[in-house]
């Protein structure tokens, strides 16, 4: 299961890093649920392999790109999420005391947590874009407007694979003109 994993995440993280308009210095979320892509109830049965191949695979890629990652744990450490000391003092973020573990904060959370260069957890951000591996909810650490970005893969395992961008607001109205390499 462990090489489909990975094949699957690097062909999901491929095609969305393909459409999703990121640029070096953006900020990408992801929560993940290892629970169900085994097939159990979300925060149920947490599988530290997998976490650690789904977060290796999702780093790899942004790191390619000069993209930062935030890994959004689970209810129980409050979605807080694990991102770089770097990321976070640049942006101002609030530095909270929680370190995450297997069943508080999720496998793909501690997998963050230990492979990051310098990582810290923060309560919240604002990312350019995202993934939502297992219902995870990932659309409050997403800044406004964000757009769905439909993936030829929708299922990992048992989980649902949701996927997002954003762009800035339309402002105006019927006599304004807008910037289409925004969209």
């Amino acid at each position: 299961m462990s090489e489909n994993v990975r094949r699957i995440v690097t062909e999901i993280m491929d095609e969305l890093l393909q459409v999703a308009k990121l640029e070096e210095g953006d900020l990408f979320v992801t929560g993940c649920s290892t629970s169900e892509i085994l097939g159990e109830h979300i925060g149920t049965a947490s599988n530290a392999e997998l976490g650690e191949i789904i977060f290796q695979v999702i780093y790899e890629k942004l790191n390619e790109r000069g993209i930062f990652l935030a890994a959004q744990g689970c209810e129980h450490i409050n979605r807080a999420l694990v991102v770089e000391k770097e990321l976070a003092k640049k942006r101002g973020y609030e530095i909270v005391n929680a370190v995450p573990w297997l069943h508080a904060g999720g496998a793909f959370s501690l997998a963050a947590y230990k492979g990051m260069k310098d990582p810290v957890v923060v309560e919240g951000v604002s990312a350019q874009g995202g993934l939502d591996i297992g219902d995870t909810i990932i659309g409050m650490h997403l800044e406004r407007v964000a757009v769905p970005v439909r993936l030829k893969v929708k299922q990992l395992g048992n989980a649902h694979v949701l996927a997002a961008r954003t762009r800035p607001k339309y402002i105006g109205g019927p006599r304004a003109e807008y910037d289409f390499d925004l969209i």
